[in-house]
């Protein structure tokens, strides 16, 4: 049984990476043959699940539709603009803003925020938005790893290590990972001042966005707020023996934006709201929750750590090293979410084998498995409609284009990441 879990495990990896776009079927279809064919019990499906993920995902995709239509973000960027004195520095703030935001929206949907943005701007001073919008891309996926709301894998990373918010800022009295995020993204500034250096044009902002409705800004703040406070109580609410407090909160501010969106008689609105839940990520998640669930109780994911040690050694910072450059590697070509759902077990298995903390390992494969997708167009979901917006715009991005900013931006905020992970974490 161990060796047709690991066939049709390797065999499911190969269909994600060759047919992205069905990628979700794929899964589902795995955990479907493992759970018939007996590899995982049907009692124990529930389980393998992880709801609290699940929830939080589909709360905060939801808030955030509600956010981006208020026209807050639109605002947002209008104002930083004004203070702005020429392109160079445009180019600097919308990437730090996208990185920003990013801290507490999806990536992709921080791109489809700041994107028009950078076109206007673009056109006003008849220079290509290509590098603009590169730049907006890769600083989004830089910054979605600074809090455990940010991104996709922040959310799996925090229900598997069973993390709160306030984890990913100081945790067991040491900076979280927010801060090794944070200074690689100061160190990618000379990076985008030095690619913008020769345009110097002024930039005018003519009128500023007026904000539709403050609801859902309320909401967005109401989540992150009280994400934090929970994290100080004991209180908690648990189905079975899995914690969904985190799910609950997140779930509960969307609930709240609807129900008042559906009182305002916001039909259209409420329809879209619904429409924008990715439900592809969310089924490819709980699919690839099953099949790690599988591969864990036929200890394969045992034997792939056991692998990593035999390979690594009994030296920690090997290890660590490892796993942030294999990380890099691997995200560069294929999507992070089965990626980390992966690594995360084994990463633990390696732990405890090693006689370790895990959190130097579990933040050097976040730290990687994050910005390594920025080294290619294909890398991260970011990039792809970053690029998909430029072709509807009537730009055309070559790779070569893409690596001039995504490869030095990546070395330098993963060096940055690694080193500052490892000195903080490496003793813990």
């Amino acid at each position: 049984m161990k060796l047709f879990v690991l066939i049709a495990f390797i065999l499911t990896y190969v269909l994600m990476i060759a047919i992205p776009k069905y990628r979700h079927f794929v899964a589902l279809g795995a955990a479907v043959v493992f759970v018939v064919a007996g590899a995982l019990p049907f009692g124990e499906l529930a389980e393998k699940i992880n709801w609290n993920v699940l929830l939080m995902l589909t709360g905060t995709m939801g808030t955030v539709s509600l956010f981006i239509d208020s026209k807050m973000p639109d605002k947002m960027a209008d104002l930083l603009l004004k203070k702005t004195p020429n392109v160079m520095w445009v180019a600097v703030v919308l990437s730090l803003f996208a990185g920003i935001v990013s801290a507490f929206v999806d990536n992709v949907a921080t791109v489809l925020m700041i994107a028009p943005v950078a076109l206007v701007v673009a056109q006003r001073i008849n220079i290509s938005p290509v590098p603009l919008l590169i730049s907006i891309a890769v600083s989004s996926n830089l910054q979605g790893a600074a809090t455990l709301v940010g991104d996709t894998t922040s959310i799996m990373l925090g229900g598997y290590a069973d993390m709160n918010f306030m984890d990913f800022l100081f945790m067991d009295g040491r900076p979280g990972i927010c801060w090794a995020v944070e200074l690689g993204a100061i160190a990618t500034v000379p990076v985008i001042m030095f690619i913008f250096r020769k345009d110097k044009e002024p930039v005018k902002v003519d009128k500023v966005t007026e904000v539709t409705n403050y609801v859902p800004s309320f909401l967005l703040l109401g989540t992150v707020v009280s994400l934090i406070v929970v994290s100080f109580l004991s209180f908690s609410i648990t189905i079975g023996s899995a914690d969904i407090t985190n799910g609950i909160i997140c779930m509960g501010f969307f609930a709240i934006g609807l129900v008042y969106t559906r009182i305002k008689g916001n039909k259209a609105l409420f329809k879209k709201v619904w429409g924008e839940i990715d439900v592809e990520t969310l089924s490819l998640l709980a699919a690839l929750f099953v099949v790690i669930g599988t591969l864990t109780s036929q200890g394969i994911i045992d034997d792939i750590s056991n692998l990593f040690v035999k390979f690594g050694g009994s030296n920690l910072f090997l290890m660590y090293t490892l796993i942030v450059w294999g990380s890099v590697l691997c995200s560069a070509f294929i999507d992070n979410i089965p990626y980390v759902a992966t690594m995360l077990p084994v990463v633990q298995g390696i732990a405890a084998l090693m006689g370790c903390t895990p959190y130097v390992l579990y933040f050097g494969l976040l730290v990687g498995a994050t910005l390594g997708g920025n080294i290619t167009p294909i890398g991260a979901s970011a990039n792809i409609a970053a690029i998909g917006i430029l072709r509807k715009n009537g730009y055309e991005v070559k790779t070569k284009d893409f690596l001039k900013i995504g490869l030095p931006f990546t070395l330098i905020a993963v060096v940055v990441g690694y080193l500052f992970c490892w000195f903080v974490w490496a003793k813990a």
